[in-house]
């Protein structure tokens, strides 16, 4: 796992300079992403450690990925992220995590994720940007999808895809542990 000071560090400088790229403001990115421009400014001098949505809004406000904010090592056109470079970036109270494998811009952002969630976790996603897409595989147990306030039983084996441009959840309610790999795939900017 990286170290969080390099993460945020990485952060900051990558939030700053395609703020700069794009020629946004920090009110207008502020206005654009939903996040407060005093938020903006912690963020960029690397004075806090923001949620995962608050991320989220902001490559979305920017047209980039999550792993593009987070990228402390921009590399070659062949990129191998080794499983301890892996960003986690949200853990459940039962030890359930959240990790960023691998994300690359395709044209729009493009996420490689893995999640377990424990007995009696959830994550509850906003929604994205219009046209973004999930893929979700389950390998162990089953995952209780909710979307649009419809709930769906995903288990072990089975893949589901969905618009993600609605509230969704991610639930466990059964006994055991489920480990998924998701792939989200968002619209480039327009």
């Amino acid at each position: 796992m990286p170290d969080p000071d390099l993460v945020a560090r990485a952060l900051a400088r990558n939030l700053k300079r395609l703020r700069a790229e794009r020629g946004h403001t920090l009110d207008a990115l502020a206005a654009r992403s939903g996040v407060s421009r005093g938020m903006i400014v912690q963020i960029e001098q690397g004075r806090t450690n923001p949620s995962v949505a608050t991320v989220v809004r902001l490559g979305d406000a920017l047209g980039v990925s999550i792993a593009t904010l987070l990228d402390y090592e921009k590399g070659p056109d062949v990129r191998i992220v080794p499983g301890d470079q892996a960003v986690p970036l949200w853990s459940g109270p039962s030890g359930g995590t959240g990790t960023l494998l691998h994300g690359i811009e395709a044209p729009g952002p493009l996420e490689l994720w893995e999640w377990r969630i424990e007995p009696g976790e959830e994550y509850s996603s906003e929604p994205h940007p219009a046209g973004t897409v999930e893929i979700i595989r389950v390998e162990e147990g089953e995952l209780t999808l909710e979307h649009d306030e419809r709930e769906h039983r995903v288990p072990a084996g089975s893949t589901v895809s969905f618009d993600a441009s609605y509230q969704h959840v991610y639930r466990n309610a059964g006994e055991r542990a489920v480990r998924l790999a998701m792939v989200v795939s968002v619209p480039p900017p327009r």
